[in-house]
């Protein structure tokens, strides 16, 4: 039978398994890529797992993240991350050289390889034609020592294109597209697949922001055939021998499918404070703005931020909105020199910033609390952007500098119109390439001789302990749906610093719901969190396990859980359960006492498992959907004991 080109590229690395949608297959992984926001825990799993060096082609960290440097911290976890680099043999990335996926596309990204990234935006190397997952740090720990990445075998959505953008439409629109029609949990147990004559008015870039965002309709990942567009980027990076001609084979078909016409979309916009909640940028036109930002994961290409310079060239943006600017990578801030657009946009009163995620992360760039702030990101959860209080709303390059020309929230077709803006823009057919900023690890029997270098604010992992017996404990939270990650381990200013100090960071953990839960868990002890429907959708922070367990948490029941805070839970010795019966999430509140019975059996055993509400006299039926190797890392307490354990 003809396959798709994720079958393809699954069949390629597959190390074991079964393929029917839903069982777990192992891949074996060629590339990874961690960011500093996680990598300082990847780090030590490596330090626990007793690893010499790493058994990967390719394993590169990124410092893009943590760049503000307010006190000692950020420092501290660079210096560990340069020498710990030194010691296991992986790339380093220095601060400022770039977002991690733009650059690893630039300088690592190659058709036909896989990728495994600490980072949900990871998929975005799909772009290439590479089998990119995002996972949590322990799963690329993992893969670094030269395990196999284990995962659920997807189904494969496949989306046509045909048609080609008409002005003022760009690729951020055509995401949105699809989160418009999804939501932020569409593409749930799925990897999309781009296909159809529509690619051709695609650059890779433009794919990137595609890919990108993937992430937020939920998907394993998204993939683009390696054509000549991707052959044209490698090209223009110096690369041209990396490229491989990868597509789907004649006659495949998918699981899923789907149509989008280019030609029929329009501006689109995502309204505070989700992803999925996007409507045309017509429809809001007129609400006023007060901040703009030009950059990040999801609008990295050079492109992106040439459009917004020849929008501005020659004018001025509004007083009341601050027009901030942050490159993607060093190569893309030459690019722009080279083509004089860094001068059109500071004098068109934009804030230049270093290279890196920055806004995106909340770490600088809040917003002021009741003004609205458009950006290029791929997520706007509530509070991620610094300000508990946030308007944060998704779009293209195009519509956010629209809205700085104007100070209201315009489409940029009309504004074209009215200033007779041009959508057209020359790129330089060669990149500025750099490498200066890439540290190459040094040869093994150097790498054997450094030691990692902590300071003060990195802390030993936690030790966590077997799952007992028997659970009975209280119930102290109970979430809605589309719970982020970002809401149960806030990033920002003041606890993204602290990500390699679990005892600080815990202080934080579901403080947006619950500004009292630390105090409550830490009087409390064992415990246990009731979740809605896509409970831990969004970035991959394994912190976001990590905390609660610290503080006691050993089941999460939930109506329904996204795939890598599901995997995190695993990882780390919580017991993630799924309510049969969705309404019984309902009949609990916060304060009653769960009772589970012989939970070892019942867990090794699969099937029903029935849990015991004490305080009410109810019962609710649950299950849980782990493979046997999972059961087996909950039983232990984690994956670093079920290791640790093993011959």
């Amino acid at each position: 039978m003809p396959r798709t080109l994720a079958r393809i590229l699954i069949d390629d690395h597959l190390v074991d398994g079964d393929t029917t949608p839903g069982a777990e297959i192992g891949l074996r992984v060629e590339q990874t890529l961690t960011q500093d926001a996680t990598g300082t825990l990847v780090m030590q799993e490596l330090e626990a797992f007793g690893l010499d060096q790493a058994r990967t082609e390719c394993s590169v960290q990124y410092v893009d993240h943590n760049l503000l440097q307010a006190d000692e911290k950020n420092a501290e976890d660079h210096t560990y991350l340069r020498t710990a680099c030194r010691r296991y043999g992986l790339w380093y990335s220095q601060p400022g050289n770039g977002v991690s996926h733009p650059t690893h596309m630039q300088r690592f990204g190659a058709p036909g390889k896989t990728l495994a990234g600490s980072d949900s935006h990871t998929c975005a190397a799909g772009a290439l034609g590479m089998l990119a997952i995002g996972v949590g740090g322990l799963e690329v720990a993992l893969a670094i020592t030269g395990q196999p990445l284990r995962l659920q075998m997807p189904q494969v959505w496949g989306v046509r294109l045909s048609g080609a953008p008409p002005p003022w439409v760009s690729a951020k629109d055509v995401v949105l597209e699809m989160l418009r029609r999804h939501g932020v949990s569409g593409g749930v147990g799925r990897i999309i697949e781009y296909h159809g004559p529509g690619l051709a008015h695609l650059s890779a870039m433009d794919r990137h922001v595609i890919a990108n965002m993937g992430a937020e309709l939920g998907a394993t990942t998204t993939v683009f055939p390696a054509d000549d567009a991707v052959h044209d980027f490698l090209r223009a990076e110096g690369r041209e021998a990396d490229f491989i001609p990868l597509a789907a084979e004649d006659g495949a078909t998918y699981d899923v499918t789907e149509d989008i016409d280019l030609s029929a979309l329009e501006p689109l916009i995502a309204r505070p404070s989700s992803p999925g909640d996007v409507v045309a940028v017509r429809e809001v036109a007129g609400t006023e703005v007060g901040q703009v930002v030009i950059g990040s994961s999801a609008n990295p290409g050079l492109r992106d931020f040439a459009v917004a310079a020849a929008m501005v060239r020659g004018r001025h943006t509004v007083p009341q909105v601050s027009f901030d600017v942050n490159p993607t990578s060093r190569e893309i801030l030459t690019d722009l020199a080279r083509m004089g657009a860094i001068g059109d946009l500071i004098t068109a009163g934009a804030r230049l910033h270093q290279a890196g995620c920055l806004g995106c992360i909340g770490m600088g760039q809040a917003p002021a609390v009741g003004q609205n702030s458009l950006r290029t990101f791929p997520r706007n959860f509530p509070g991620r952007s610094g300000t508990p209080e946030d308007s944060v709303w998704l779009c293209s390059p195009e519509t956010a500098t629209a809205a700085a020309l104007t100070g209201r929230i315009t489409d940029p077709r009309e504004l074209a119109d009215r200033l007779g803006l041009t959508h057209q823009v020359r790129l330089p057919e060669q990149a500025s390439v750099n490498t200066s900023m890439l540290v190459a690890p040094p040869p093994p029997h150097e790498a054997a001789q450094v030691r990692p270098v902590k300071g003060p604010n990195i802390s030993a992992l936690p030790e966590f302990t077997a799952l007992p017996e028997r659970i009975e404990a209280p119930v102290l939270l109970i979430t809605g749906d589309d719970v982020s990650t970002d809401e149960i381990s806030p990033a920002g200013a003041r606890a993204l610093p602290l990500r390699s100090n679990i005892p600080e960071l815990a202080r934080f953990t579901f403080t947006r719901l619950d500004a009292d839960y630390p105090r409550r868990a830490e009087k409390t002890g064992a415990h246990l969190i009731v979740g809605g429907d896509n409970y831990g959708q969004g970035s991959s922070r394994e912190h976001a396990a990590i905390t609660p367990r610290y503080l006691g948490v050993q089941v999460v029941l939930a109506k329904s859980f996204a795939r890598i805070h599901w995997q995190n839970l695993v990882n780390f010795g919580i017991l993630p359960l799924r309510f049969t019966d969705p309404d019984d999430h309902d009949r609990i509140t916060t304060g009653d006492v769960l009772r589970i019975d012989e939970v070892r059996d019942a867990v090794t055993e699969g099937g029903d498992i029935t849990v015991r509400n004490t305080t009410r006299g109810d019962e609710y039926t649950a299950c849980h959907h782990l493979s046997q190797r999972q059961v087996q890392a909950v039983l232990a307490g984690g994956i670093i004991p079920l290791f640790a354990a093993s011959p």
